[in-house]
């Protein structure tokens, strides 16, 4: 397959087992990973809109608000590498029951943070919930371990798609941490990550009991002709998984526009909340928006995929950080306007949509063998840098020049990010020399 910049992309499909049996096989995974989706999701939404919330409660500070968020960027950063490593010598089963087991810890710490009013636990808890935000990631990949490159995009978007369901609720089940915090004896905010707790452990275990036999060590079989289940190198260093990607100027064109899209959706993300707050929305509405905001990155990923498949994923990309540029356009003139806000809200999470799904399909279309396992871990945890990044500065910018302000730089590094996007992949096309 050619996509319209021109790029050929390998099959990377696992050519030498029955394709009955490996269908069936994708089939069944994409089954598995969407289910644990549904219930790994409930705890998304909760880190950015209570996690939030709670910061600003325990140090009284809106400086603060970001800090949940970076926190949480920043664990699944230094966890996606280590759980591409696991992958490589475990398979997926694993990697992600493993990274699932650690975010349920970090749901624990949230409550307790809550109790004791500690800042440095809240931020260890979103640390580790960060873990199964990396988790989440990299199921996407998992889900192309099998696939066909005429179903790439459509394989990968329709588990990020599944996402919907456990992301949209999260952020409301604020309503009912006063309900349960009165059975508990819990404050408010923290009872209601009793929910991500149970979410969290439900998708481990449908993971670890369901995801047999395990797709990538399948996938793997099929490439080399025999098992290699375990045994193999698990140490990838990030030099070294950079010196591959270099070699893979597509897959260096799809990671920019993945960045870009990233920061600029957790920056504006991440304080729209608090935003919202100081123009005297009730917690339940700023619960409504976050909920809408994530169905905007989600419900609509299958059409992300289709259209990539269809026209071709760097087409795609493009769209998805202009997307980004109407979007925060439209939120950073709302003002007090909490229906602007939304709608704004709502476009950022398509664009996020679009340059997510397809960016990571055109990694995972882009790089061969084993080499792609370690990209799309490094991929992951560049995503969670940039996204760090992003939440670290937000608070500083919204303080220093406003929500509107903050808004301005969001969208002048999404319309930078579409034109370097747009050139690098259009280079990648015409010429056979890597990118460095």
């Amino acid at each position: 397959m050619t996509d319209p910049f021109g790029s050929p992309e390998p099959a990377g499909s696992p050519a030498t087992l029955d394709r009955s049996r490996v269908d069936a096989l994708r089939r069944r995974t994409i089954v598995l990973l969407s289910v644990a989706q549904v219930f790994s999701g409930l705890a998304a939404g909760s880190v950015v809109s209570i996690g939030s919330l709670l910061a600003v409660e325990i140090t009284g500070n809106d400086a603060f608000a970001g800090s949940v968020t970076t926190a949480a960027t920043l664990g699944a950063a230094f966890s996606a590498l280590w759980l591409a490593r696991l992958a490589l010598a475990r398979g997926r089963r694993a990697s992600l029951s493993s990274g699932l087991l650690l975010a349920s810890v970090g749901a624990v710490a949230f409550v307790l943070a809550s109790v004791w009013q500690s800042f440095p636990l809240l931020l260890a808890g979103g640390a580790l919930m960060g873990v199964g935000s990396a988790v989440n990631l990299q199921a996407r990949f998992a889900a192309t371990d099998l696939s066909t490159p005429g179903s790439r995009a459509r394989d990968l978007s329709l588990v990020v798609w599944m996402s919907t369901v456990g992301a949209v609720t999260g952020p409301n089940l604020v309503g009912l941490g006063g309900p349960l915090g009165r059975l508990t004896g819990l404050p408010e905010l923290g009872a209601a990550f009793l929910f991500s707790l149970a979410g969290m452990l439900a998708a481990m275990l449908v993971l670890w009991i369901g995801l047999r036999p395990d797709p990538l060590a399948v996938a793997r079989e099929g490439e080399h002709g025999h098992s290699v289940v375990t045994g193999v190198r698990t140490r990838v260093p990030i030099t070294e998984a950079l010196a591959t990607l270099a070699r893979f100027p597509r897959a260096v064109g799809a990671l920019l526009g993945i960045l870009v899209a990233h920061a600029v959706m957790v920056a504006v993300m991440s304080m729209t909340p608090v935003h919202m707050a100081g123009h005297g929305a009730s917690i339940s509405l700023v619960g409504l928006t976050v909920s809408l905001h994530i169905a905007g990155m989600y419900a609509l990923s299958p059409v992300m995929g289709w259209l990539s498949d269809r026209i071709g994923a760097p087409v795609v990309l493009v769209l998805g950080l202009l997307t980004q540029v109407a979007a925060v356009a439209v939120a950073g003139t709302s003002g007090a306007s909490a229906g602007a806000t939304t709608i704004g809200l709502v476009l950022l999470g398509v664009g996020w949509s679009a340059a997510t799904v397809a960016g990571s399909s055109s990694i995972a279309g882009a790089v061969p063998g084993d080499g792609r396992v370690a990209i799309q871990g490094l991929s992951d945890s560049l995503m969670s840098f940039a996204g760090a990044g992003g939440g670290a500065l937000a608070g500083v910018v919204l303080a220093r020049i406003g929500y509107d302000g903050l808004n301005l730089a969001a969208g002048v590094l999404a319309a930078a990010g579409a034109v370097a996007a747009f050139l690098v992949q259009r280079r990648a096309a015409t010429r056979d020399a890597p990118v460095v």
